[in-house]
């Protein structure tokens, strides 16, 4: 799958945050329980529901960015890698995230559950966790971004 090349650049923010904490946070979550701050990187959110300067900062902008995400050679295959960590965690979500993170983290699902050409490991993580519940607010800015 191609992508905009404004992608690319727009996507180095996150590739710059992961590289101090892509091991780290997937260690946390091998252990089951996330301890430090990376979770608007790793599992990014939909513009408009982060009011933080960093959840705004880290916030994906449109579908066409979640798609550049998952296309993105390292990106891509890390966001593979933490849905698969946080699948095989041990605990309840809010014992892994909290309550805050969990939130954070269904609403990164939906996204890209609803802009992946395979779904799969996205809704996994919502049957999991949320027992198949979606986020609305991340389906309802994702409708509105529609032509």
């Amino acid at each position: 799958m191609t992508h905009p090349p404004a992608h690319d650049a727009a996507l180095n923010r996150f590739v710059e945050a992961q590289s101090h904490s892509h091991a780290a946070a997937i260690g946390e979550l091998r252990r089951g329980r996330k301890e430090s701050h990376w979770m608007w990187f790793v599992f990014p959110q939909i513009a408009g529901l982060g009011r933080s300067p960093t959840a705004q900062f880290y916030a994906i902008r449109d579908a066409g960015e979640a798609r550049a995400y998952l296309a993105h050679p390292l990106l891509g295959p890390r966001l593979h890698e933490a849905v698969a960590a946080a699948i095989a965690a041990p605990g309840s979500v809010e014992a892994i995230f909290g309550a805050v993170d969990a939130m954070k983290l269904r609403s990164s699902l939906t996204l890209f559950a609803a802009v992946a050409d395979d779904p799969t490991p996205f809704r996994a993580g919502l049957d999991r966790f949320f027992g198949g519940q979606e986020d609305e607010a991340t389906l309802d800015r994702l409708v509105r971004q529609r032509p």
